[in-house]
């Protein structure tokens, strides 16, 4: 979605989704930070109903988990990232969430309760621990029916919550507070009161909401980019202390000219 060669096809009147498909890899960690995101044409893609191949990676499920066989290079320094990264979730939610009024753009909590068993070779790493998978559908680009949103998912003693702030281009909402249970239920709740966060070094503005009088902190901005920040937040929701992922997306920074030609350098297109 965020590719700028599908971007400069769409302007010249096409746009086929398949001829820009990309595997992201994000490691974080002591060795530092690792980012791989190799965009490819449809020749490079194969999929069925329970295999998806982009490249040398594939993703492909097997009725109780996912396994996501990692095989890219980083960039700007090209360093290898080879592995497995297996997705056991607890439970399958699967309903869409719609986040604009005609119905263009939908969000889907694929598994928001998940074990994560994490095995590189390259760099050597293993990690096991809670983790969600999501996914986002759209018939127009992002840009075109938001403005901004902030995102957020907490672990909780039992089940996860999800915290979806939207700016629509129309002004509207939606704004959504999730809990997802680990046996499959999930239960909406009202946003608590919103917490103003620390902007990034790109300025790009920063927002979640925590229960009233207790706030939230950044503890870690693990992406500083002109238009995206991902960050782990020290956050208090449903009466709980809990970590968060969050990310702040900005598009009107996103379609500006000069970010797309910078994206092209975190996000190269192979040749073959």
């Amino acid at each position: 979605m965020f590719s700028p060669y599908y971007a400069w096809a769409r302007r010249r009147g096409g746009g086929d989704p398949l001829q820009h498909a990309a595997v992201n890899v994000a490691l974080y960690g002591s060795g530092g930070k690792h980012w791989s995101m190799t965009e490819r044409g449809r020749g490079a893609v194969q999929r069925d109903a329970t295999t998806l191949q982009i490249g040398p990676s594939a993703l492909e499920w097997d009725g109780t988990s996912l396994t996501i066989r990692i095989d890219e290079v980083a960039v700007p320094l090209p360093v290898r990232i080879r592995g497995t990264v297996r997705v056991h979730p607890q439970a399958l939610a699967g309903q869409p969430y719609r986040l604009d009024a005609a119905g263009r753009h939908h969000w889907t909590p694929i598994a928001p309760c998940a074990r994560v068993e994490v095995a590189l070779d390259r760099p050597s790493l293993r990690w096991s621990g809670n983790g969600y998978l999501d996914s986002n559908k759209g018939d127009e680009p992002l840009e075109a029916a938001f403005k901004r949103w902030d995102w957020s998912r907490a672990a909780l003693r039992r089940g996860t919550a999800v915290l979806y702030d939207v700016t629509r281009r129309d002004g509207a909402g939606p704004l959504m507070g999730l809990r997802f249970d680990p046996s499959g239920g999930v239960e909406p709740f009202d946003p608590p009161p919103f917490v103003t966060l620390p902007g990034t070094s790109w300025r790009v503005q920063r927002g979640t909401r925590a229960d009233a009088g207790r706030g939230a902190r950044v503890v870690e901005t693990l992406e500083d980019t002109p238009f995206y920040a991902r960050s782990v937040l020290e956050t208090h929701l449903l009466g709980e202390t809990a970590t968060a992922v969050h990310e702040s997306l900005c598009l009107d920074r996103f379609r500006s000219t000069w970010v797309q030609a910078l994206l092209p350098f975190r996000m190269p297109r192979a040749l073959r």
